[in-house]
């Protein structure tokens, strides 16, 4: 061996491949059980007992919150006919990213059919000069149904501090039978842009999404429709000139048959808290999820 191949550097070893912490959820006997919970950390997992025979999983995290640089990957499976909540201890806290690290959060899920899936998070909070983006991508088998809510608070607003995180993007996919049915893309950086513009929150401190996927004729869907359309107070042929002094604003719309999609602005949590009392209210129903997931929270 010469010495110009003697000082060549070692190859690096393989990286090792990413970790994803695991939920499965069955329906066993007409109750629906946790049969698999892994967690990787920052993520922990908590399994409180739920009523009406349905499952209750918790999302929570060692200091509250993430971290720069934490990246949290969670595959969630709800088997035939399993019925689950899928919420959060409390408000995720995105801590300050001094160095431009990105906090991150991946979620994957699959809904086999009749299975039923209420994932209702606490909001995201973007502390200042954080950076937090999350994934997600749901496969919604036929016959299944999946409501789900993405909220995010501007930062911590009982202090003052408002849009004053450096970067906030989200993406959810959900595939219904393999086909493509929902993508919604949404980043901002205030920086970039003027987050008091009408064009963009104005004096809304607060953004919530709710998506209702599932088949039209099911139903459990129909009930959660009509709980979504009672949400919105104003019809669109008849907008008030007042709407925007409101405290909240609510607008509720079929993005396709299958698909409904409601977003709300607000100026407080207190402002949105109550759609999601009107979705706890719904899945208290018996061919839901049997009781009121607030109730024992709150």
């Amino acid at each position: 061996m010469d010495s110009a191949s003697a000082s060549l550097p070692s190859p690096l070893p393989p990286a090792a491949p990413a970790t994803w912490s695991e939920l499965e959820i069955t329906c066993v006997r007409d109750h629906s059980v946790l049969t698999m919970s892994r967690s990787e950390q920052p993520l922990k997992l908590l399994n409180p007992r739920a009523a009406g025979g349905s499952c209750h999983v918790v999302l929570s995290s060692y200091g509250g919150g993430l971290l720069a640089g934490d990246v949290i990957r969670l595959r969630v499976t709800g088997r035939a006919g399993a019925r689950f909540l899928l919420g959060t201890q409390a408000n995720t806290r995105i801590y300050r990213s001094p160095g431009g690290s990105i906090a991150q959060q991946l979620t994957e899920g699959h809904l086999e059919a009749g299975a039923l899936a209420a994932v209702l998070p606490d909001p995201v909070v973007l502390q200042a000069e954080s950076c937090y983006r999350q994934h997600q991508h749901w496969h919604v088998a036929p016959g299944a149904l999946l409501l789900l809510a993405d909220w995010f608070h501007s930062g911590r607003m009982d202090s003052g501090e408002q849009f004053a995180f450096t970067s906030y993007e989200s993406e959810l996919r959900v595939s219904v039978g393999g086909k493509l049915v929902v993508l919604d893309r949404f980043a901002f950086r205030p920086a970039e842009h003027i987050a008091t513009s009408p064009a963009h929150f104005d004096r809304y401190q607060t953004s919530l999404a709710v998506y209702l996927v599932g088949s039209p004729t099911d139903p459990r869907f129909q009930r959660l429709r009509v709980a979504l359309d009672d949400l919105q107070p104003h019809s669109r042929d008849g907008l008030s000139p007042e709407l925007f002094t409101q405290e909240c604003v609510v607008a509720v719309t079929e993005v396709r048959p299958g698909v409904h999609l409601l977003r709300a602005l607000g100026t407080s949590r207190h402002a949105l808290q109550a759609v999601y009392e009107a979705l706890y209210e719904a899945l208290a129903a018996p061919e839901l999820l049997g009781y009121h997931p607030g109730r024992r929270k709150y």
